[in-house]
């Protein structure tokens, strides 16, 4: 933690990354209290931060330097204090105090949204939210994070500028997962317990739209053109492509038990979905509807795509393990061991420089 105290000032100061090497995968393993760092060039681990509680949300976006992590612990309210930023030179203890009293929003149970520089290997900042954090996402421009409160039924909205929420939104029953269309202009919230995705705008933050979809939503992700939207439905075995204008279903696709993980090839032609209860991973040809399955023991879990070269990473809830997947030959490549723990929302971020 002293490393926490002495940088936590640091994530307002630091200008734009020289490099980032790439391509990297940073995965959150819940219990096991850090985030591994993979090498996708080897897909061997490469590092570890290991300053998080049960962290399970994990997100950045191609213009913010920072990953922005959730955690499933409840935090005391001695640790709140304590871990507050120092006070700076100039500042009164009043503006800081005020400063800070944003951070928390409401009463009950809070956790942490951890603030990761990657290339630092540690948290620069925590701020509190008002429930127990499952996934995060981050705005298209860097500049807003969404913690997801499955058990609080709705989201906070954090301004990664002033580090603070600035908004605590009520989407629907078990609210699971947060995707940002590619302009940022609407946020997308799947809400497993009443089977609809909150659309929100930006702008106002306001939830404009109820989006009808399978029984259970959960993960989501965008088509290449933003046109329409995939979303994992646990409760009934389906994935369903909505199309964003209209609102509607138009495709559905049978998956299995507990679909949970979701993802398309980099050129969209192609659809992979995890079947946790079964043991299958499901690979589905969007214009023609053909399927393929593969086995994977146990419980294939979370599911992303790297486009260059074209992998497929594939998390196991019942294992400390990451399947790699070649999309096209179908068949596991190699499998990444950890000790401990469960992969979670996995993260790749491409080799980039700064200006």
């Amino acid at each position: 933690m002293a490393k926490l105290m002495g940088s936590i000032l640091a994530v307002i100061l630091l200008g734009p990354l020289t490099a980032m090497a790439g391509p990297v995968m940073y995965v959150p393993t819940g219990d096991a209290n850090e985030v591994v760092i993979i090498d996708l060039n080897t897909d061997t681990i490469v590092g570890r931060i290991d300053e998080l509680e049960n962290a399970h949300g994990l997100a950045a976006s191609p213009n913010s330097e920072f990953l922005i992590a959730g955690s499933m612990q409840v935090v005391r309210t001695d640790e709140i204090t304590s871990l507050q930023a120092a006070k700076p030179g100039g500042m009164s203890e009043e503006e800081h105090k005020a400063h800070h009293a944003s951070d928390t929003v409401g009463t009950g149970q809070q956790s942490y949204i951890s603030i990761i520089h990657p290339v630092h290997g540690h948290v620069m900042r925590r701020i509190t939210v008002q429930g127990l954090t499952h996934h995060t996402a981050v705005s298209p421009d860097g500049n807003i994070a969404i913690a997801v409160h499955s058990q609080n039924g709705g989201i906070s909205v954090i301004d990664l500028k002033s580090n603070s929420v600035i908004h605590v939104i009520k989407t629907g029953e078990a609210p699971n997962y947060a995707i940002f269309s590619s302009d940022g202009r609407y946020l997308y919230v799947s809400n497993a317990g009443n089977s609809a995705i909150s659309e929100i705008d930006t702008r106002n933050w306001s939830i404009v739209r109820a989006i009808s979809t399978g029984k259970g939503p959960e993960h989501m992700e965008f088509s290449a053109n933003g046109r329409n939207l995939y979303v994992a439905n646990v409760f009934d075995g389906t994935a369903s492509e909505i199309d964003i204008k209209t609102g509607k279903i138009t495709k559905s696709y049978t998956v299995g038990k507990s679909p949970h993980g979701i993802a398309l090839s980099g050129d969209g032609k192609e659809l992979f979905v995890s079947a946790k209860d079964d043991n299958q991973l499901k690979r589905f040809d969007i214009n023609t509807g053909a399927e393929k399955s593969m086995e994977l023991v146990p419980e294939p879990y979370h599911v992303t795509y790297l486009e260059k070269p074209a992998k497929l990473y594939v998390s196991s809830r019942g294992a400390p393990k990451i399947w790699v997947i070649d999309p096209e030959k179908w068949l596991i490549l190699s499998e990444i061991n950890f000790d401990s723990g469960v992969a979670h929302q996995m993260v790749i971020v491409e080799g980039r420089s700064g200006d």
